[in-house]
């Protein structure tokens, strides 16, 4: 098992934590990685584009002129695709670009994504947060007494305070045991964790 150290919020060493290799020391599937991170970004788009094709844009009914005669080259609507004005040629439609993921390959994906966390060297333990007052400045204290500049938070219960003073920081997000997914935690640099987030998380996840 890992053995992370454990900081306070003034980013000095206060002890070390054991992480379960169930969750935190497994092989890294790239591929099922991958494959969470594009099912989050394709079940993400709105998938409402909508373009005309010709045989929906208004008008063009009559013939321009004449098949044969007029030196033209023959034509049989203004609302062609060759026409200003025109329809679109395969015009988008709305769709729906999600799919689904089995529930083994989710939970292998984010433990894939905690692992290869802990052997970058890139997961942060701190043994709690805790503020007085919903303040930005002092969340970017503790930040940079642990020399995070751009991470994912997670907490293991909602905290308004710091979920409130974190909001404004535009590189740091917060998030609950229950709500992490793969790609919030490959977009932060590091992975922040309090001791009852890792706690709560290898008791879902082992």
């Amino acid at each position: 098992m890992a053995n992370v150290s454990v900081y306070n919020m003034e980013g000095k060493e206060v002890g070390t934590i054991e992480l379960n290799d169930a969750v935190f020391g497994v092989e890294v599937n790239e591929h099922l990685v991958h494959m969470a991170v594009v099912q989050q970004l394709a079940n993400n788009r709105q998938g409402t584009q909508k373009a005309k094709t010709r045989s929906e844009v208004s008008g063009g009914g009559r013939k321009p002129w004449r098949q044969k005669g007029t030196g033209h080259a023959r034509q049989g609507s203004t609302r062609a695709p060759q026409w200003t004005g025109g329809g679109v040629v395969f015009a988008p439609v709305p769709r729906d670009y999600s799919f689904k993921l089995n529930k083994k390959e989710k939970r292998a994906a984010l433990k894939s994504a905690l692992s290869s966390r802990v052997a970058d060297g890139k997961l942060i333990v701190v043994d709690e947060l805790k503020f007085d007052e919903i303040k930005t400045k002092n969340f970017k204290a503790v930040m940079d007494n642990l020399k995070v500049s751009k991470a994912l938070v997670v907490l293991a219960e909602n905290d308004e305070k710091v979920v409130m003073s974190a909001r404004n920081i535009p590189t740091i997000k917060t998030a609950l045991t229950n709500t992490i997914n793969v790609y919030d935690i490959l977009k932060g640099d590091t992975l922040v964790l309090t001791k009852d987030a890792v706690a709560k998380i290898e008791e879902v996840y082992a």
